[in-house]
């Protein structure tokens, strides 16, 4: 045996047995697990401070990486999420969601950057989602991201009818309401929204898993101002998912766009706030507020609907729809 892999394995001996380097592991290992715990519920800065120690003392581990780039993005710190997402897949190259997460991460920065480098990036966004669904068929999430992709984006950025069309049907044998959804949503970004639509219809009738689509066609429904398939949406979410609040803000928008049941929409929301992560898959606080303070409006309860509005650009100062809420009301007040 060579000089050096006698010294290797000697090194290798001594960090299995000796007891202070079992105790770094386990303190990584809690690191790690207190670090999820923050990201559950939304503290993202504390989970990124967590890892960012934790990775300091072991740069090697994947799936500290991989945690970092998830807390990045929800702190919308793009860069950084690119970077974590880099080393995680770097480090675990056969990793399924790593790719599909450092996929979701160029996306983002993409959609901040200036157009020759949104170009690159959205590029890089492409293969990975590609890297992603080749290592595993049955990412389903993955599967939808890259089919948005090839649906939405314009040739010279990859983007192709014909693939998408490949990939639904692939996808749709595995499971039929995801197969539905991600024709349904190629259909909207091509602004065929009778034909969204009928497929976002077939996919609530057809048992989905994922919450997250369920919610996903409540997005659309709450665009579209569909108070019937927002109560869809709420029914099929409750009943795969009791534990997930979005069921609430749902049902709740279905009621205001109906003019019906004030008290309880209002009690939804209410609700919704009280129990809601703070997460991009998840309706923002600042629409609650803005949909309270319309709620309240419909009401004649001027004073109070003020205060949302106040509350949503306390949260957002970029909203938009509070600014011009509140500019209507300082006119008929």
């Amino acid at each position: 045996m060579a000089f050096s892999r006698v010294i290797f394995a000697l090194a290798f001996f001594l960090s299995i047995s000796m007891p202070g380097a079992q105790a770094s592991r386990g303190d990584l290992i809690a690191a790690l697990e207190t670090a999820r715990k923050a990201f559950e519920l939304s503290e993202y800065t504390k989970a990124a401070q967590i890892l960012e120690d934790a990775a300091s003392s072991d740069p090697q581990n994947a799936e500290i990486q991989y945690w970092l780039l998830r807390s990045y993005f929800e702190l919308e710190q793009s860069d950084k999420a690119v970077r974590s997402g880099e080393r995680a897949v770097a480090l675990a190259p056969q990793n399924s969601e790593y790719h599909h997460w450092l996929g979701k991460a160029y996306g983002e920065k993409a959609d901040r950057a200036m157009w020759f480098s949104a170009l690159s990036l959205a590029r890089k966004a492409h293969r990975e989602f590609e890297t992603a669904v080749q290592l595993d068929g049955r990412n389903f999430a993955a599967r939808q991201d890259l089919i948005e992709y090839l649906c939405r984006a314009p040739g010279i950025a990859g983007g192709n009818d014909e693939r998408a069309g490949v990939q639904i049907a692939e996808l749709a044998v595995m499971d039929a309401a995801e197969g539905h959804f991600a024709r349904g949503n190629c259909r909207r970004q091509k602004k065929d929204f009778l034909g969204a639509d009928a497929e976002f219809a077939s996919a609530l009738e057809a048992s989905p898993k994922s919450a997250d689509l369920i919610y996903d066609i409540g997005d659309y429904a709450m665009k579209r101002s569909q108070p019937d398939r927002l109560l869809a949406v709420a029914e099929v979410g409750q009943k795969t998912d009791p534990a997930d609040p979005r069921g609430d803000f749902y049902r709740a928008l279905a009621f205001i766009l109906r003019g019906e049941q004030p008290e309880e929409a209002e009690h939804l929301l209410r609700r919704y706030l009280k129990h809601a992560r703070v997460r991009s898959d998840f309706p923002r606080l600042s629409a609650v507020h803005n949909w309270l303070g319309r709620l309240l409006e419909q009401q004649g309860k001027t004073a109070a609907a003020v205060t949302e509005y106040q509350a949503a650009i306390e949260l957002d100062p970029k909203d938009k729809t509070a600014k011009e809420a509140l500019k209507h009301l300082a006119k008929i007040r």
